[in-house]
C-alpha cells in the first residue's frame, strides 16, 4: 500500500440479521439502541477524514460505493452476512477490517474475509491502526492486551448517528467488561490479555451524560454496580440531573450495601439482573457464583420497595434442569412480580468455557452460527430431549405475557399505582408489537420518548405525583416499554470493537 495523505473516506458497518429487516416484519428489539461501539472508534478519525455509520437493522445498505476502509462489526448470528459483505468489498479492492466478540474468538475464520481483524476492545490498537494504515503498511492483526484505559477517550461521534431510527438513542457505556467469570460468557475471551474490567473516568462519563439530551438513558453496562467507588461517585454526580435511567446489574451487587438505593435516588427506574436459574447445581457449574446462596426474594423485593421494575433473565437447559424447569421458573417470575423476562436456550458460544466443554465432550450438534441466537438448541442436552427444551422455552414466552400472567404479576406491587404501572410496562412491550413494526417504519420512534419517560418516572406514597410522572393510562397501554429493553437482545449492543457486552449473552437475540 502507498502511505495516504488525504482524508479518508471511512465506512462503518453494523450487518443484520435477515428478520431485522425484512418487508413483513420488523421487532422492535432491532430498533433500540444504535451502534455505540462503531461511534467511539469513528471518533479516533481526523477531523477532515469522512465518515459514515450504516446500522442494517435500521436502515438500508448499499455497497456500490467505493471508500477507502470499511470496519465492520462482527457478532455471531450476524458473521455470515459480515463476511458476504466484506468479501464484496475486498473484491473491489477496499481495505475491509473486522472487529467484535464473534471475530476475536474465532480469530482464524473471520481472517479468511479481512485485510486487518480487531481482537478485543479497540481504544488502544484502532489509534495504532489509523497510523499504520495511513503510513502504507497497515498490519493484520491487532490484538489488544497491555495499556487498556478509558482515560480521556474521545467523545462519542453522537453525530454520525441517525437519533430517529432508534428507540433509545441515549445509550451510554461508562465502563467495559466484566468482574465476574460465568463460564457462558463471552467476556474472558474478549478481554484475555489485559484488563476484564475498568471504567471511565467519573467526571467523563457525566460529562457524556451532560450531552445527551431529554431525560431517558440507558446504561448498556454489563455491570454498573461492578465498581462500587465508580458508580457511587457516578450517582452521586447524576443527582439533581432529573435522570430516568435503565440498566444492569447482578444479584449479589444488589443485596450488598446501600449502592441500589444510591442508583434509585439518582434516577434508576428498571435493571436487568440475570437470574439464570432457579438450581443451584447449574449455578455452581456454569460458576456463576455471584448467584450462589442469594436469596432471590430478597433481590425482588428491595428494588420493588426502590420501585425500579425488573427484567429478569432466565436460562433453559442447563445440566440440572428437567421437564419441570420451564413451570418452576415462569411461575416464579410472575409471583415475585418480575415486570419483564428475557428467556434463554443455553447457548455455548465459541470462545467460552462452556463452548469448550461442550465440545470435548461431542455435545456440540452444529457449527450453523445462524442458529447461536439463544432461540434454537445447538448442543444435546444432558436431562431434556432437545424437542422438548425448544418446546418448553416457547411455552415459557406465552406463558408469561399472556394477559393473565402480566394482571397477575402486577398484583404483586404494593399499590395501585405500582401495579398500573407494571401492566402497562409489560403489556406494552409484548402485547402491541404490530404497532411497534409500524412505528419503525413510519420512523416515528421518538414519538415514543415523552411517553417512555412518564411511565419511568418514580411512583412515590409520599407525595401527591404530579401530572408529568402520572403512569399513563390509554396509551401506555399501547406504548409503554419493557425492561427488557436490552435483553438481547442485543445484538445491536455488541460493539466492534471497543465497548463493552451489555449482557451475558452478547450477539444473541431473543424474542
Amino acid at each position: 500500500m502507498t502511505p495516504r495523505t488525504r482524508p479518508l473516506r471511512v465506512k462503518f458497518i453494523l450487518p443484520a440479521l435477515t428478520e431485522a429487516t425484512s418487508p413483513y416484519w420488523r421487532p422492535i428489539k432491532y430498533s433500540l439502541f444504535p451502534p455505540l461501539g462503531l461511534a467511539t472508534l469513528a471518533a479516533y478519525l481526523r477531523p477532515d477524514d469522512e465518515a459514515v455509520i450504516v446500522d442494517e437493522h435500521v436502515e438500508p445498505l448499499r455497497i456500490d460505493d467505493l471508500p477507502d476502509l470499511v470496519l465492520i462489526q462482527v457478532y455471531i448470528t450476524n458473521a455470515y452476512r459480515a463476511y458476504g459483505i466484506a468479501d464484496h468489498y475486498r473484491a473491489q479492492g477496499i481495505f475491509v477490517g473486522l472487529g467484535g466478540l464473534h471475530v476475536t474468538s474465532l480469530a482464524d475464520e473471520a481472517a479468511r474475509h479481512a485485510d486487518a481483524i480487531f481482537l478485543g476492545p479497540g481504544e488502544q490498537t484502532f489509534p495504532q491502526f489509523l497510523q499504520d494504515f495511513r503510513a502504507g503498511h497497515p498490519q493484520h492483526v491487532y490484538a489488544s492486551t497491555a495499556g487498556r484505559t478509558l482515560d480521556r477517550i474521545p467523545p462519542i461521534r453522537r453525530d454520525l448517528i441517525r437519533r430517529s431510527r432508534y428507540l433509545v438513542p441515549n445509550s451510554i457505556v461508562v465502563t467495559r467488561g466484566c468482574p465476574q467469570h460465568c463460564d457462558f460468557c463471552y467476556k474472558d475471551a474478549f478481554f484475555q490479555g489485559g484488563r476484564s474490567f475498568y471504567t471511565q473516568r467519573v467526571d467523563d462519563a457525566l460529562a457524556e451524560i451532560a450531552r445527551l439530551p431529554g431525560r431517558h438513558l440507558y446504561f448498556l453496562d454489563d455491570h454498573l454496580l461492578g465498581d462500587r467507588r465508580f458508580s457511587q461517585a457516578l450517582f452521586t454526580g447524576m443527582k439533581g440531573m432529573r435522570r430516568l435511567f435503565q440498566g444492569a446489574a447482578t444479584v449479589d451487587s444488589i443485596l450488598r450495601g446501600d449502592l441500589i438505593e444510591r442508583a434509585a435516588e439518582a434516577g434508576l427506574r428498571s435493571i436487568f439482573v440475570g437470574f439464570e436459574t432457579l438450581t443451584p447445581g447449574n449455578l455452581a457449574r456454569s460458576n456463576k457464583r455471584q448467584n450462589l446462596g442469594r436469596d432471590y426474594k430478597a433481590v425482588t423485593d428491595r428494588l420493588h420497595s426502590l420501585g425500579i421494575m425488573i427484567n429478569g433473565s432466565f436460562v433453559f437447559g442447563m445440566d440440572d434442569d428437567g421437564e419441570d424447569v420451564f413451570r418452576r421458573t415462569v411461575d416464579w417470575a410472575i409471583e415475585h412480580g418480575i415486570t419483564t423476562a428475557t428467556f434463554h436456550i443455553q447457548t455455548p458460544y465459541p470462545g467460552t468455557r462452556l463452548y469448550e466443554q461442550m465440545r470435548s465432550a461431542g455435545r456440540i450438534v452444529t457449527s450453523d452460527w445462524n442458529l447461536y441466537d439463544t432461540r434454537n438448541v445447538v448442543y444435546r442436552p444432558a436431562r431434556l430431549q432437545p424437542e422438548a427444551l425448544k418446546a418448553g422455552y416457547d411455552w415459557a414466552y406465552e406463558e408469561f405475557y399472556r394477559w393473565a400472567s402480566i394482571a397477575r404479576a402486577s398484583l404483586h406491587h404494593g399499590t395501585l399505582k405500582h401495579q398500573a404501572k407494571h401492566f402497562f410496562y409489560a403489556s406494552g412491550w409484548k402485547k402491541f408489537e404490530p404497532l411497534w413494526d409500524l412505528m419503525i417504519r413510519a420512523r416515528q420512534l421518538r414519538q415514543v420518548t415523552p411517553l417512555l419517560e412518564a411511565v419511568l418516572s418514580k411512583v412515590t406514597r409520599q407525595r401527591a405525583v404530579t401530572e408529568a410522572e402520572q403512569v399513563p393510562t390509554d396509551s401506555a397501554a399501547i406504548f409503554a416499554i419493557c425492561g427488557s429493553l436490552a435483553a438481547p437482545s442485543r445484538a445491536n449492543a455488541v460493539v466492534l470493537p471497543s465497548g463493552s457486552p451489555p449482557n451475558p449473552n452478547p450477539g444473541t437475540t431473543s424474542r
